[in-house]
């Protein structure tokens, strides 16, 4: 028997297959179809939250494009006209498809031919009647945004009807080296971020943690603010996602982190809110 789908679960190989994984997605509210381009378990950096096993510094391999057309086919099929909810014992209320999410193991937009990847996956999507009616997402980092390779598949996603959501978890480069091991500046995210809502529509996302007994500093809650005001000023994105931990972190700080109260979360939206952003709170 198949294993019950839940939001605390989101194992890459559970329906057996290289690159697509079905969830229960918090944000989405229901059925998300993962798209994992890193299955080398490789990523640009390394966010301390993270729940990939044995992750490591490097980019996506080269992608099997018929295997992943292949996969694809199949499992929506599966979805669409076999027993699949039933198989994995999943809701009558979430047996619909809410969107299918570019993400996996590591940033996807390092794979090699990413325009080639999204518009596949938006081809196929479409030819099912998955697309428009469901969402297409592509959940990036943003670092490689400013490659003419990434804006092409960009440029893509966007016909298709897809969004990007653009990780930006902190606004001091303090707060980025402790959180996601990167060495872009949050100038540099910001640049991009900015390019990446004039090509796509975006939403900005913040995994806000309480790290070694931290919590979440006025110093930091000042910049992201700031932060907001300024893509505020140049830029069309209007919603911010805010998430905690859900999930175990299996990186080396795992034991330094913990979970923002629904409190903490609620009083900074509020503050966000006041910018005139929407929010939504995972939590």
């Amino acid at each position: 028997m198949a294993a019950t789908l839940t939001t605390t679960d989101h194992s890459r190989d559970i329906a057996g297959l290289k690159y697509i994984y079905p969830v229960i997605s918090r944000r989405a509210g229901g059925l998300s179809i993962g798209i994992n381009f890193n299955t080398n378990n490789a990523c640009n950096w390394r966010c301390v939250y993270c729940q990939v096993p044995d992750l490591k510094r490097g980019s996506a391999p080269d992608m099997d494009f018929a295997l992943l057309e292949a996969e694809l086919r199949f499992f929506l099929n599966d979805v669409l006209h076999g027993d699949f909810y039933t198989r994995f014992n999943i809701a009558v209320s979430q047996r619909v498809i809410k969107d299918i999410a570019i993400s996996g193991n590591g940033e996807p937009t390092s794979l090699p031919d990413f325009n080639k990847a999204v518009a596949l996956i938006g081809k196929i999507a479409t030819e099912q009647n998955i697309l428009p009616q469901s969402n297409f997402v592509l959940i990036t980092n943003g670092s490689l945004v400013h490659l003419p390779s990434v804006q092409q598949g960009l440029k893509s996603l966007h016909r298709y009807g897809g969004e990007v959501w653009f990780k930006f978890d902190s606004a001091t480069d303090i707060g980025r080296a402790r959180l996601n091991n990167c060495a872009q500046s949050w100038q540099s995210s910001l640049k991009n971020l900015i390019l990446s809502a004039s090509i796509c529509p975006t939403k900005l996302q913040t995994c806000l943690v309480d790290y070694d007994n931290q919590g979440f500093s006025e110093q930091e809650q000042t910049a992201f603010l700031n932060l907001l005001t300024r893509i505020k000023q140049n830029s069309k994105v209007t919603t911010i996602m805010l998430y905690t931990l859900a999930r175990t972190s299996l990186q080396a700080e795992a034991n330094l982190l913990k979970k923002l109260s629904p409190d903490q979360l609620r009083a900074f939206a509020l503050k966000i809110r006041l910018l005139g952003y929407t929010v939504t709170i995972s939590d």
